[in-house]
């Protein structure tokens, strides 16, 4: 039986190399496409900016999706997450330095103030639900006096209308406007732990 399925394989070996190379070429070409749609990707979001004026048009779910962008702009892995339930977190970010941020966007209308009451939801969902190493509320609008004092006091950033205006048109990136800082990674720390 051995013998047989040897020479069966001996007459079929030029269709299996075929078959072989075929897949091969099938498989790079998918693994450069994907490396070309990327880097087309960063191209485009690595020039990003958006005008306070722009931000102000949009709608709750664009400017979740804006504060996405600007994460991916500034180097962090993403993933949008903003629906009805998302326990005070409308976008992730993860990044190998800075560890896992989680920003809840709150679009107002021009002039809008966000309270203390969002600062609390943040703060009891950001690390224990989602593993936050940092949490941030972002508004196109204002914090109350209160919210951000608040948020200083229990470790929740806060990007007001000012605070957006550098990151979204002038382009500074998020970790340096709130001066993160960088962080070991988690897996390195666990074993340190464990040792």
């Amino acid at each position: 039986m051995i013998v047989a399925a040897w020479d069966e394989a001996v007459r079929a070996w030029p269709v299996l190399a075929v078959a072989g190379v075929l897949s091969l070429a099938y498989g790079g070409r998918r693994i450069l496409s994907t490396a070309r749609a990327r880097t087309v990707q960063a191209t485009m979001l690595a020039d990003l900016r958006i005008t306070l004026a722009e931000i102000d048009a949009l709608d709750d779910e664009e400017f979740e999706i804006a504060l996405r962008d600007l994460l991916i702009r500034d180097g962090w892995a993403d993933r949008k997450v903003g629906r009805q339930g998302d326990q005070a977190a409308d976008v992730i970010g993860q990044n190998a330095q800075l560890g896992r941020i989680v920003l809840q966007a709150k679009h107002t209308t021009v002039g809008g103030k966000v309270g203390s009451q969002v600062m609390y939801q943040v703060k009891g969902t950001a690390g224990p639900v989602h593993g936050a190493d940092t949490a941030v509320v972002v508004t196109n609008g204002t914090f109350t006096h209160d919210a951000k004092m608040w948020g200083e006091r229990h470790g929740i950033h806060w990007v007001d209308r000012d605070r957006l205006r550098t990151w979204a048109e002038h382009g500074t990136p998020l970790h340096q406007l709130l001066r993160l800082p960088a962080r070991a990674p988690r897996r390195a720390s666990i074993r340190r732990a464990a040792a």
